[in-house]
């Protein structure tokens, strides 16, 4: 099986001002795309490992008996795809807010605005490509993560709930190095909360 590029739940256009069209198209049909791609290339001397869901192949991938490179690029596309197909279906253009998500973030970390405030410092402050997240452990306990380029907190055990891009590639067109306003207005377009 094949890993494929899932469609996006809205128009390329659906998150303008806060993310534009071009960017949208470009992050999704050639980042993702080749995240994509060399997954399934990394995969194609493992056909065991082909009928396994993404988030399986992060879960186990520690247990893999599997070439260091290839573990590697199972890693890193693997998590590029499945980070992705999160993060297109947190967004939307209106709201639909989960109102026992919400409850838990404030259960957590003891209000909406103060788990802003330090998901927004983790991501404002994470060094060079990454991902912010906010994440479920064993438990179901809520936790957040900076993690370095496309790593899920699928490696660690975790189940992504809330994930934030910031690569560059995610924003730059628009917004170039101005990382803090595309994280503002981020918010604005996560539908969850």
């Amino acid at each position: 099986m094949k890993h494929t590029l899932p469609p996006l739940p809205y128009a390329y256009d659906a998150l303008e001002p806060y993310i534009d069209a071009k960017t949208m198209k470009l992050h999704h049909t050639k980042h993702h795309q080749t995240y994509i791609d060399k997954l399934n290339a990394a995969l194609e001397k493992y056909p065991d490992l082909q009928e396994k869901s993404v988030e399986d192949l992060l879960r186990s991938l520690a247990t893999f008996k599997v070439e260091e490179t290839d573990k590697a690029a199972i890693r890193n596309h693997g998590g590029g795809h499945a980070n992705h197909s999160l993060f297109w279906q947190i967004m939307g253009p209106k709201k639909e807010t989960d109102k026992k998500l919400t409850g838990e973030i404030v259960k957590a970390f003891g209000s909406l605005d103060d788990f802003k405030k330090q998901f927004t410092d983790i991501a404002v402050k994470l060094f060079g490509s990454g991902w912010a997240w906010l994440a479920r452990d064993e438990k179901g306990n809520l936790h957040l993560h900076g993690m370095p380029n496309q790593d899920s907190p699928y490696l660690h055990g975790h189940v992504p709930v809330i994930g934030l891009d910031v690569w560059e590639h995610a924003y730059y067109l628009k917004y170039q190095n101005r990382r803090a306003e595309y994280i503002e207005n981020w918010w604005k377009v996560l539908k969850l909360i």
